[in-house]
């Protein structure tokens, strides 16, 4: 049984982390893994904890808000 962990960044909200699991379910049950069988785990991380060149993302990338 394959178990998916997709990291992303904190406040993407509740229905775009719903679209995800259900796409990267359907990419695993196209290669043949039963639906039954797909583990898809978001852990949502804030962005001061994400660090991008040295910074946090939350600095880095103030102006990038995520994705609605």
């Amino acid at each position: 049984m394959p178990i998916v962990h997709v990291h992303f960044w904190e406040g993407v909200g509740q229905e775009k982390v719903k679209t995800m699991i259900r796409g990267i379910t359907n990419v695993m049950v196209d290669l043949g893994v039963p639906e039954h069988a797909v583990e898809v785990i978001v852990h949502e991380i804030p962005k001061t904890h994400w660090g991008i060149g040295g910074e946090p993302a939350s600095e880095k990338l103030k102006d990038i808000s995520p994705p609605k």
